[in-house]
């Protein structure tokens, strides 16, 4: 199950057997601004992961801001979701409506010039 609203994902997953993964995350984010890496988007990604309690913020420049599920995938990994199930996903359109609410709030334009340094 999942829902979104401006600014908040919430993924929700129940294991279905015993080596099946479960997930209540939610995933909140705000455009800040930091001092060496400029405007991006601030995440939080709270909630539980196979029953631990998971709060990992995370910070991503604008031109990275996209990506955020690398991280989500990491933070789940870190978590004991198995690599080979670590894509906590939602339906298409969630992502779909996340990616343009990102872009919206940070003002993104296709063929907005990038700072390459972000990418190091």
């Amino acid at each position: 199950m999942a829902q979104f609203e401006p600014g908040r994902l919430h993924i929700e997953r129940h294991a279905l057997t015993k080596g099946d993964v479960n997930y209540d995350i939610c995933l909140t984010y705000e455009v800040a601004q930091d001092p060496q890496k400029g405007k991006g988007m601030q995440f939080r990604m709270h909630g539980t992961i196979q029953g631990k309690a998971v709060d990992e913020p995370f910070f991503l420049p604008k031109e990275e801001a996209y990506n955020f599920a690398r991280n989500v995938t990491q933070i789940a990994e870190k978590y004991g979701i198995p690599k080979a199930l670590s894509s906590i996903q939602s339906t298409h359109k969630h992502y779909d409506a996340m990616f343009e609410d990102i872009r919206v709030q940070l003002n993104m334009k296709s063929g907005e010039p990038v700072n390459p340094e972000h990418f190091e």
